[in-house]
């Protein structure tokens, strides 16, 4: 996709003035807090201040640090779309780019602090632009990835009671289809290079513009941003953070998983609509000072991921271990990865082969760490530790990470249980808030002294966690998480289904895929099954996000009788498991 900016032009904006620092009014937060700062507040060793912004505390004074030279000259933003545009953002460009991006929001879109809007985009500079404008105003943004359809985009507004979206010209249709449903919805921004009816130009509002804007200045806790997750039963629940939980509860990742400094390039492959985008690619890298690398790459080709690793002096890679397991399918020694010095991988388990051929291959080792859209990273393999292949490392600090059984009762190390987090006196700052409008589900995440995952692991002696599976039904492929009951709800739309089980089935690429098991009515029991498989598979991308959709399907004459979908679904799981 064209993006309709004259990335050129965007490249040689300088500020008018140095960016100015919004002290906030405590005596003690006077002076500007510094990453060891940040730090000492992660590991819980320095209260939380009363106020935090990430645009003001952390990315502006990272543009002064440019100014002053204590900053090396990598930029913060560096982007590339494989067609010849490139676009090379400074932290000083970034501030004075996001200051106009804010006025669009709050002028033309009359958007306020508190304000909720959907962030719809693909790969493209806008997202972050449109993401720090957010917080510099307060605007509560909720990204989603482009994959959503009309179906996700309406349940997604209404349920957010978003204000405005900003979307792309890829959901611009499915936007228009929907909108009328939506009544919080004032404002459609699109972001494109075409005009649209009933949208607002955001090339246009941004070229005129002013750069002059004073940032908001928020509290620790108030809300920054919302994602949607995915669970078990009903749609996806709405995990709110706040200003802070991210912005300041992502260092000691920054420093000790990805291992990043100022001098580093790091690339993170992740779908903007999800957290890992953020922990990567926003706040864990831009806490460091570190630049972070983005090809615009629609669609995944390992010939061009691996030109990308050799063109370009990356220093830090992310990607889920899919991308691993397709990759060390080349001829990697061909290669010569000049600058590449740390592999990371998550999202989904790693399989140990694939560790041990990337090493043997690259002479790298990866780095597997494992989290949560609610919490961030739990665990973690840091450099300077032992990796155990299969293992998702150990605890990362500021968590206390535990098996515990069903009564919420520490297990020993070899015994399998939830993997959990202790909690003390008060919630963790780096907690999610909330999920939205759902006090029962948020309640739910809480056993006795602990938050509860939803998955199942086991500690070894030595303080290794392995995982086993979730707890719940939800299938993570390709690091995409798929709640089995929107797929099941796509499904008896279909004439053809009279009844359906969504379960994960192994698959030596994405380690699961989604597989459903269907009851067909007495009409279509004599339709070929090929064809009857590829017009389900086909009506699931139409009715949901295409990602989801049943890769397998198998027509049987019935399910599993039994009381609820949770145990079908168990049943079925563990019979595809068994036939590995």
């Amino acid at each position: 996709m064209k993006i309709f900016f004259r990335y050129q032009t965007f490249r040689f904006i300088w500020l008018t003035k140095p960016p100015g620092r919004h002290f906030h009014k405590d005596r003690q937060l006077w002076m500007p807090l510094t990453l060891a700062d940040f730090e000492a507040i992660n590991r819980c060793n320095r209260p939380l201040p009363k106020n935090f912004n990430f645009a003001a505390d952390v990315l502006d004074q990272w543009a002064q640090k440019e100014k002053t030279g204590e900053r090396p000259a990598n930029p913060a933003l560096w982007w590339v779309n494989g067609k010849g545009d490139e676009v090379k953002w400074s932290f000083r460009e970034l501030g004075s780019l996001s200051r106009k991006a804010a006025n669009v929001l709050t002028k033309p879109c009359g958007l306020q602090r508190g304000d909720h809007v959907a962030v719809i985009l693909p790969r493209i500079p806008e997202w972050w632009l449109v993401n720090v404008a957010c917080i510099r105003t307060g605007i509560v943004f909720i990204p989603g990835t482009i994959q959503l359809t009309a179906k996700d985009i309406l349940y997604r507004l209404r349920a957010s009671k978003a204000k405005c979206i900003v979307a792309s010209e890829e959901v611009a249709p499915a936007v228009e289809s929907i909108a009328l449903e939506c009544p919080d919805l004032k404002t459609k921004l699109l972001v494109s290079p075409q005009s649209r009816t009933g949208w607002l130009s955001f090339q246009e509002l941004f070229q005129s513009a002013s750069e002059e804007h004073s940032c908001v200045e928020t509290g620790s806790q108030e809300p920054m941003t919302i994602y949607f997750t995915s669970g078990t039963t009903g749609s996806p629940k709405m995990a709110q953070h706040s200003q802070s939980s991210l912005g300041i509860g992502l260092t000691l990742c920054g420093r000790y998983w990805l291992d990043l400094k100022s001098s580093d390039i790091i690339w993170n492959m992740s779908d903007t609509g999800w957290v890992k985008a953020a922990i990567g690619s926003v706040f864990s890298s831009w806490l460091c000072g570190a630049c972070v690398f983005v090809h615009q790459m629609a669609q995944f080709d390992t010939d061009i991921f691996l030109d990308t690793l050799t063109t370009y002096p990356i220093t830090t890679l992310c990607s889920p271990p899919t991308v691993y397991r397709m990759l060390v399918r080349k001829d990697l020694k061909r290669y010569k990865f000049k600058s590449l010095r740390h592999c990371l991988t998550g999202g989904e388990p790693l399989n140990p082969e694939v560790l041990e051929q990337w090493r043997t291959q690259t002479g790298l080792e990866l780095y597997e760490g494992y989290g949560q859209t609610e919490v961030g990273i739990i665990c973690a393999n840091q450099k300077g530790q032992e990796i155990k292949p299969g293992s998702m490392g150990k605890g990362m600090l500021p968590y206390d990470v535990q098996i515990i059984d069903e009564n919420g009762n520490v297990l020993p190390p070899g015994k399998e249980g939830e993997i959990a987090l202790r909690l003390k006196s008060t919630r963790p700052f780096c907690f999610f808030s909330e999920y939205v409008d759902n006090p029962q589900k948020t309640a739910a995440t809480i056993r006795g002294d602990f938050y509860v995952t939803g998955d199942r692991g086991v500690m070894d002696s030595d303080g290794y966690f392995w995982f086993v599976g979730r707890a719940d039904d939800v299938i993570i492929s390709s690091g995409y998480r798929i709640g089995p009951f929107e797929v099941e709800s796509a499904l008896i739309e279909h004439p053809a289904v009279v009844e359906s089980a969504v379960v994960s089935s192994p698959d030596q690429i994405r380690r699961e895929v989604v597989k459903a098991f269907v009851v067909l009515a007495a009409p279509f029991k004599s339709y070929n099954p090929e064809k009857l498989t590829l017009e389900l598979q086909d009506h699931v991308k139409k009715s949901t996000a295409p990602y989801k959709y049943p890769r397998k399907v198998e027509f049987v004459e019935e399910l599993p009788k039994t009381i609820t979908g949770k145990i079908k679904r168990n049943v079925l799981r563990d019979q595809e498991w068994r036939r590995r």
